[in-house]
Order: structure tokens, then sequence, then C-alpha cells
């Protein structure tokens, strides 16, 4: 009988092997998490008032690039703690799976053209030509759009923070954190004292939809740079990226303007003038759908219901495909919209930009968009239950609106709150910690990690019309 102490390490390393990129993508995410769990409560990195449980929420935050936190990033995280998160927020924000499918390379040792096409799916079908070249590429794109940020912001923007290191600190932390969508500040409320910065609101703006688009649209635009004029040499994919976060932007920033101005305890922008209130709304339209900075305080009391209704919407929406960013994604959103405009005129068919798509890739829109709705009523009803429905008990009292706000923004990895988040006791927090995860890894990749890939059936049934 065989009992050497490395057999464990070969069931272990059996086990690994056998895992298909979905699990080994949520594995790996969990491990990080864990991980930096221990490392951000450390004595090194925090004070006493960070316990396990406010590491932990802050780190899945982190790596999930969501920007809910519980805790306060100035005063309960030691500069090398921030140091830490910034490197979490750059782990998650390039890309868990991209990360995560590159590791798998080493660990597999698997080259065959199934693998990579796999793995390729894995990266929102960046490529087939390798894992290692497309990942290095997004790393430069990444590291020179960040540096050009913090440049501008450290000479511009911040200039009202006189020490020098602490300039270039809070340029590059807040570059880092509005490029990969997550939305972390160095001040507890945001970028409110910044409002009338037109530097500030202009770079951080710029980093959100660059990092929001995605490193597919940013390389054909690279690639076609001496050609833009004619749009048709640009991907499908390109051209829809860019006119849906156009388009989302523009309606977003029109919607809150009317909301803001004719709505009931219309509050929030009252005191400001009309340039000064078409700066905050459109720096909220870009930053609600995926990054989570505000330049007005948010609340209950000072937003329209109708202005966190559409908020909710954009949240929901969210950044593009390989994007920074969470939610069902842009493409989505106009691939529903194609449908429902062949629908009413009677088409059989979806075209977008004079392109036929897909039946399959329909049929995963309108999975993907029910199957998030779904998630997200889900975490709405378990936040309701027991002392949750009230918040902590002797505080205040959430309405249903704001915890849809709330679970909507976790599950979109955004990261606006109204105040809710850190009011929760720990069954609520948990409920919006195991959404942001459920929101970054994407809803489809986690039921593909627990019940894998099944054959395609080979019966074929009777075909048999419904009415609709």
């Amino acid at each position: 009988m065989n009992s050497s102490p490395s057999n464990p390490v070969r069931a272990l390393q059996r086990w690994r092997h056998q895992l298909t990129v979905p699990q080994f993508t949520v594995v790996t995410g969990l491990l990080v998490i864990v991980l930096g769990t221990f490392v951000l409560s450390s004595p090194l990195c925090s004070t006493d008032a960070v316990g396990l449980w406010q590491a932990l929420f802050t780190v899945t935050s982190a790596i999930t690039v969501t920007g809910l936190s519980i805790i306060s990033v100035s005063r309960d995280l030691t500069p090398f703690g921030q140091v830490v998160l910034a490197g979490l927020i750059v782990t998650g924000g390039l890309g868990l799976m991209a990360i995560t499918t590159f590791l798998q390379g080493f660990v597999q040792g698997r080259s065959g053209l199934r693998h990579r096409l796999d793995k390729g799916r894995a990266l929102d079908e960046f490529g087939v030509g390798g894992i290692g070249p497309t990942f290095n590429s997004i790393l430069i794109t990444a590291g020179c759009v960040m540096g050009v940020g913090t440049a501008v912001l450290y000479s511009f923007g911040f200039t009202d923070i006189e020490q020098p290191g602490q300039r270039l600190w809070a340029s590059m932390f807040h570059v880092i954190s509005a490029y990969n969508n997550a939305g972390f500040g160095l001040w507890d409320n945001s970028l409110v004292d910044y409002r009338g910065n037109v530097v500030v609101n202009g770079v951080i703006a710029s980093m959100i939809v660059i990092g929001g688009i995605g490193w597919r649209v940013i390389n054909d635009l690279w690639a076609n740079r001496f050609r833009l004029r004619r749009i048709r040499r640009l991907s499908l994919h390109t051209r829809l990226v860019i006119r849906s976060t156009a388009v989302l932007i523009v309606l977003g920033a029109a919607g809150l303007l009317i909301t803001e101005h004719f709505g009931y305890r219309a509050t929030a922008m009252a005191p400001y003038g009309f340039f000064e209130r078409l700066q905050i709304v459109l720096f909220q339209s870009i930053t609600t759908r995926t990054a989570g900075f505000n330049t007005i305080p948010l609340s209950a009391a000072s937003i329209t219901d109708a202005g966190l209704l559409l908020m909710i919407l954009l949240m929901f929406i969210g950044a593009s495909p390989g994007g920074t960013g969470g939610g069902i994604k842009t493409t989505t959103f106009a691939i529903l919209m194609g449908a429902t405009r062949s629908t009413l005129q009677g088409r059989s068919d979806v075209l977008l930009h004079r392109r036929q798509i897909p039946d399959s890739t329909v049929l995963r829109a309108v999975g993907v968009t029910l199957a998030s709705a779904l998630f997200v009523v889900l975490m709405a009803l378990l936040l309701g239950l027991g002392p949750t429905a009230a918040g902590i008990p002797g505080h205040q009292n959430f309405s249903f609106l704001e915890k849809l706000f709330t679970c909507v923004s976790a599950f979109g990895t955004v990261g606006l709150d109204l105040g809710v988040t850190a009011n929760l006791n720990r069954w609520g927090q948990l409920v919006l910690l195991v959404g942001m995860f459920v929101g970054r890894i994407g809803i489809l990749l986690l039921l593909s990690a627990l019940y894998g890939s099944r054959p395609q059936s080979r019966v074929g049934y009777p075909r048999e019309d419904l009415y609709v």
C-alpha cells in the first residue's frame, strides 16, 4: 500500500488539470480574494478598524472593480495598504478572466488549437494568436493611457495639493481607479470637492470611457488611425460600441438634466447654474454606467426617484465587452434594441449597421439580460430579509428603491452608494459581496463553471408556434 505524502499533491495536480477555463477563473478569483483579505487586514496595510470582514468586503470590491466600501481609504488604510488596494484594482480591472486564462497556459501546458480557441472566448474573443502577446498589449496600452492621465492630473488637476508626493499619489491612484472603472477614491466624498474642476472631470471621465470600451476597440482604432474617415473599415463591434457608448452618455446626461430640474425634491443640483449642471450630469452619466465616482452628494433625499431609476438603468447596461466595467454590456443592449426593432418591423432577422446578427448571438443576449435581471431581483429580495430590511436597528430605514439601487450598483460593479452599504448588517453586506463577484465574473461564465459545457443534442424535435 503506497502512503506516499505526494499522493495528495498528485491528486491536487490532477484536479487542477481537469478544471475548465470558467472553473479555473472562478477558483483563481476566489484565491486572490482570500489572499488579498489576509494581506489587507494585516497591521502593515490597515488600522485596527479593519478586521477580516472589512478587508474581505474591500478586497472583493477592488478585485471586482466595484468601489463599494465600508471603510475609509484615507483613514483606515496605511500608505502601503493604499498601494495594495491599487494593485488589487489593476488585477481585477485589466481582466480577471484575462489574467487567469494567461496563467492557465503555464499551469496546464496545453497549446492545441481547441484550447487556444477556448482561451480566446474566455478573453471575450480577444483573438487566437496567443494569450501572451495579447495580454502584453493590454498592459502596454493601459500603462500608456494611465501614464498620460497621471501626468495631466498632476500638472493641471490636483494643483491644490501642495506636497508633490501626495499630489503624485492622488493623481496615480485616481487614474488607476478611473481607468479600471473601480470608483475608489482617497477621499470620503469622492470628487465632490472637484466638481467645478474641468481638468479633473475631463481626465477622470476620459479614463472611464477608454477603460470601459475595451482593449479590442482601442486596438481597432489604433490600427485604423490613418483611415478613421472611412468608418466602415472599423469592425462592427467597434462601431457598435462607440455608437452605443456615445448615445448612452448623451441620453443619460439629458435624462438627468430633465429629472433633476423638473422632478419633485430635486435638490442635488439646485444651487448650480446651467453650465455647472451640464458638466455635472455629463460626468455623472459617464460614471454611472461603469465607474462609481460622483461630483455631487448622492442620497435618496437629494436625487429624485426618476433620476435614481434612470441611474439604475444605466448601471444595469454597464460597459462594453472586454472593458473594465460590468453590467450586461452595451453590445448586448444594442442587440436587444435591434431585435425589438426587427420585431416591430415584421422582420425575421436582426440587422445592425447593415449586418445580420446570428440567432445564437441574439439568444445569448436575451439569456444574459434575463439571467442578470433575475439575479438582481433575487439580491433585492434577500436584502430585504430580517433586520436588513430596515438597516442596522436604530439607524435608518431603507426604501425598496435604495436597496434596488445598491443591488444593481454591486452587480454592475459600479460602486455608487446612497449611504446604504456601510449601514447594512453582515447579511446585507454578504448579499452585495456575492453580487459583486457574480457581476464581475459574468452570469453565464459562472453557470458554465458550475454545470460545465454540455454536448449539443443530436435529437431533433418537432416545432410548434406559441402566441406571444
